[in-house]
């Protein structure tokens, strides 16, 4: 039996005490993939249909939105949906008005339910149907409002986890409780909204996009369009929203996504190194994460880990369509985009 080394003990005790690990000590943090602690989970829209009628009656909007954060079992109580990334249901009675305020997390809304309320943004008034994509980009004056007899609900999405991971979360109420306008009523789309046409004279290129309003019929539009096509064996026909300037993601740390998958198609697997939380704007389906199965239908949230093994199918009658969020535009940014297929069993899991 070896004796105790002395030096050796004494050695680590000097450097713990004084905030220091040995490489040696921590090594196995160095994993030869991903081990991220969020997991697959989902929310389903029966769960939330419940949650949004409720808290209609039991919280009043005041300075703070109406919006029911979805904390990722797996992380401990952090204010996340994934690693990087937030999702929320936000609901806004007919007649209410969320007040102005800003702050450094980049924002989108995919309207779930209702039509005809609006975001402004910095003087711009959206008008919001279902299906519809708004961007509140970062730093942003932003405000909601409901003019309509219908209650609108809709999903958030923020960089929440990676703004604060970076400390620089930054946050402003504004003076008013709303922004005056100063643009005209969903001005960007008339400027910005005709795919890759674009306004000659408008010199300015932000990095996130100028458009801040994705209509649900043109998205339609381009999915049934290239239906005939092949599309992803992966994704289906899948589409990414882009900066009509650029061709790049609508904002420099979400992207988002939009995949119809047709009646009775199975997709293969693969891992992808970043996280995704995905929305269902349309039809009923499966998807298996890591052999775990969940299945789905329209107004089912459900969050994707890092590298996990994925891969989704429509299972009801007629097409399904997923909208999602991800990271992938950090991801690539940063050089630590990858993906990897299942070559297995015809590229599915058991």
């Amino acid at each position: 039996m070896n004796a105790p080394n002395r030096t050796e003990d004494a050695f680590h005790k000097l450097i713990h005490e004084n905030h220091m690990y040995g490489l040696w000590e921590i090594a196995s943090q160095m994993t030869p993939q991903p081990r991220p602690d969020a997991i697959p989970y989902q929310w389903s829209w029966s769960l939330l249909e419940r949650v949004v009628k409720e808290s209609a009656i039991a919280v009043p909007v005041g300075d703070e939105r109406r919006a029911m954060q979805l904390f990722n079992p797996g992380l401990n109580g952090q204010w996340a949906t994934t690693s990087t990334l937030i999702a929320a249901v936000q609901v806004l009675l007919p007649g209410e008005i969320a007040r102005a305020h800003r702050h450094s997390p980049s924002a989108i809304r995919f309207i779930m339910q209702g039509n005809g309320a609006y975001t402004a943004v910095e003087g711009e008034k959206v008008i919001m149907r279902e299906g519809d994509l708004v961007l509140t980009p970062n730093w942003q004056w932003h405000d909601h409002g409901n003019e309509t007899r219908e209650t609108v609900v809709w999903m958030d999405g923020l960089d929440v986890p990676l703004t604060k991971a970076l400390n620089s979360i930054f946050f402003e109420m504004a003076g008013e409780r709303q922004v005056a306008a100063t643009k005209p009523v969903n001005g960007s789309k008339a400027m910005y909204g005709h795919g890759r046409l674009s306004p000659t004279w408008v010199r300015e290129s932000p990095k996130f996009s100028p458009l801040m309003l994705y209509s649900w019929d043109q998205t339609m539009e381009a999915l049934h369009a290239l239906r005939g096509h092949d599309g992803s064996p992966y994704e289906g026909v899948a589409l990414e929203y882009t900066h009509p300037h650029t061709g790049g993601p609508v904002l420099p740390t979400i992207g988002c996504q939009v995949q119809l998958i047709r009646e009775n198609e199975r997709l293969k697997a693969r891992r992808v190194a970043g996280s995704s939380v995905f929305c269902v704007a349309q039809g009923k389906g499966r998807t298996i994460i890591d052999g775990k199965a969940f299945d789905w239908s329209k107004g089912d949230i459900l969050a994707l880990p890092s590298w996990a093994l994925h891969e989704h199918a429509s299972t009801g009658a007629g097409d399904a369509i997923l909208f999602s969020i991800n990271d992938r535009p950090v991801f690539q940014a940063l050089g630590f985009y990858r993906e990897e297929a299942l070559q297995e069993n015809g590229g599915h899991q058991s």
